[in-house]
């Protein structure tokens, strides 16, 4: 059986993630850009642990080109998602390796990079990278949203359903703009959710509603036992004998039937 190669002798192979760069040294424009770009990813990941499949980052360099990368025509956009490909870490995302693009873009506006996303990076989505769907929306402007899918290879705007909601069909979710606080910044908040309009919660909030729901049942718990001791008591039982029957101390059978 002959050896199968990947490429013929002399001719050099596409640069891997290992090799390309992966950080520009450029943080995100605000605070509050960085806060919305976590949120968008934080809240996607107990989704994504659902399925066998899926990847999801933000600001990582995506390459899709031989002649971006010659041109050091790095771009990364603030949010990505990728579905139908393995789970794991990635120093960037690199299409020639993936076998694909990502499925959705998000940019987030600002007063410096509006004009780039809303033109030359769309173009770029459209055309080189052909994602499937395009978001921007602006964290000091929530107004300035809009969403975009292909069809045909040319980018038709997405308009808002009933719930206001923008629809990604290749997630099969919703963005929604939300009003409260998050990382202790009030303000109003892309965010994903179902289509009947449930916000996907990140894996903090899921462990706050689950530690409020604890502490409800226990309180259910001890109004309960307060009012079985009481009427054990009322019906003439001794102390001595509702702890015996409950398995409280005496002094706990006294607090709870006073």
């Amino acid at each position: 059986m002959s050896k199968i190669t990947l490429a013929e002798p002399g001719v050099a192979m596409p640069p891997t993630q290992a090799d390309l760069p992966y950080d520009d040294g450029i943080p995100m424009e605000t605070q509050r850009h960085k806060a919305q770009m976590d949120l968008l990813i934080d809240a996607l990941l107990p989704w994504l642990a659902g399925r066998q499949d899926g990847y999801v980052s933000g600001n990582m360099f995506v390459y899709f080109s031989l002649t971006q990368v010659r041109n050091q025509d790095f771009r990364g956009p603030d949010f990505f998602a990728v579905l139908g490909v393995p789970k794991g870490e990635r120093k960037s995302w690199v299409v020639w390796e993936e076998g694909k693009a990502p499925d959705v873009v998000i940019e987030l506006l600002s007063d410096s990079t509006a004009e780039l996303d809303k033109n030359q990076k769309k173009l770029i989505y459209q055309n080189q990278l052909r994602v499937p769907e395009y978001f921007w929306f602006d964290p000091f402007n929530p107004d300035d949203w809009a969403g975009f899918s292909l069809d045909h290879g040319v980018y038709q705007p997405l308009a808002e359903n009933a719930q206001n909601q923008l629809v990604s069909q290749s997630l099969g979710l919703a963005l929604v703009r939300w009003q409260g606080n998050y990382k202790d910044i009030n303000a109003t908040w892309l965010r994903w959710a179902t289509m009947e309009g449930e916000l996907l919660l990140t894996s903090q909030e899921i462990a706050q509603e689950e530690r409020i729901r604890a502490d409800q049942r226990a309180e259910q718990a001890e109004s309960q036992l307060q009012y079985t001791v009481r009427n054990l008591l009322r019906e003439g039982m001794s102390v001595e004998q509702v702890a015996r029957l409950t398995g409280l101390s005496e002094p706990q059978v006294e607090q709870l039937g006073n």
